[in-house]
């Protein structure tokens, strides 16, 4: 995900009371850096949260990452065109949710697209343009559709099929993790995975969570903003920073399932705010993959969620996304 980058607000003059010490903790998981600032006055009950947070997030990757061999999706991946797997109901929970995001985005977020991911290989150390046939063959097992479920167990009718929860499984983390910091009575949370973020309250002594917007022209050295954040989920997508360029041509990491290439509309980054950070991710990727003028209307139209599309030259908002904006 392109940068969001928590940074300090100046002190709110209207809140009077000393703040709690800001506590972090910092480990490498899901594939990137996990990151959690909180404030507590109880230490016993930050240190609770950050054991508690570090622990459901190992168990999360070691179940639902399709890079651990003996997770359980890459099971269900092994098994592919043979045998049914049985599942659990956290399995259960993540497939509907599967399910559901498919149908609100209209398939352009599917669980199933990883053939065409494998294809358009940006991490290879000669990556290349797939053959028209390539691509036919690997859409031909694409489609949320085929996967065959009953109760207690799933199952991928054709050889060559797989599951990836990549697309918005580290923004489900970031929700369960703010959930336990509200479990556990955090008051003041910032949970970040790879700048996917959910704020628990405001920082300690400040009005909110201020998170840098990173400037898609200048990535690890500019923003062009920032936001002020309570109670909600930041998610940002782009294909800036993960992709190749082949013969002078730009290929990002994002690929739209209904062509089997990577997205070529023009937009540099879409960030997105949003009740929760599953939503604000799903709705910054497909606002990515559709034309800038139907990503806004799409953000436009999701409740409770604002979001900003940048463009080369130009940055296209929603209705309520400067209500965020700080203004320096």
């Amino acid at each position: 995900m392109p940068t969001l980058t928590p940074s300090a607000p100046a002190r709110d003059p209207r809140i009077r009371t000393a703040a709690p010490p800001l506590r972090t903790r910092r480990w490498t998981a899901l594939g990137t850096e996990c990151f959690i600032q909180h404030a507590c006055s109880d230490a016993a009950a930050g240190s609770a949260f950050e054991q508690a947070a570090q622990a459901w997030v190992a168990a999360f990757e070691a179940k639902f990452s399709r890079f651990q061999p003996d997770s359980l999706v890459s099971r269900i991946n092994a098994a592919a065109g043979r045998d049914w797997v049985e599942v659990d109901e956290e399995m259960e929970r993540i497939l509907d949710l599967s399910g559901s995001i498919y149908a609100m985005t209209k398939g352009l977020l599917d669980v199933t697209a990883l053939p065409l991911l494998r294809l358009w290989d940006y991490k290879a150390a000669v990556p290349r343009i797939p053959s028209a046939e390539e691509i036919a063959a690997a859409r031909r097992l694409v489609g949320w559709p085929k996967v065959q479920r009953e109760r207690g167990r799933v199952r991928l009718p054709e050889a060559g099929m797989a599951l990836d929860f990549g697309g918005w499984g580290k923004e489900y983390a970031v929700d369960r993790v703010a959930g336990i910091a509200r479990e556990l009575r955090i008051p003041r949370a910032l949970v970040d995975f790879g700048h996917d973020l959910h704020a628990v309250g405001a920082a300690p002594g400040k009005p909110g969570w201020h998170i840098g917007l990173e400037d898609p022209a200048q990535p690890g050295d500019a923003c062009w903003g920032s936001l002020a954040i309570t109670d909600r989920g930041v998610a940002s997508s782009g294909d800036y920073r993960r992709g190749f360029t082949l013969n002078g041509v730009r290929y990002g990491h994002i690929v739209d399932p209904r062509t089997g290439r990577p997205v070529a509309t023009g937009a540099r980054q879409v960030t997105v705010i949003a009740p929760t950070c599953v939503q604000a991710g799903v709705l910054s990727t497909t606002a990515f993959i559709l034309p800038p003028a139907e990503g806004i209307r799409f953000i436009q139209e999701s409740m409770g969620a604002e979001g900003c599309i940048v463009v080369a030259g130009a940055r296209h908002q929603t209705r309520g996304f400067f209500k965020y904006v700080v203004h320096h």
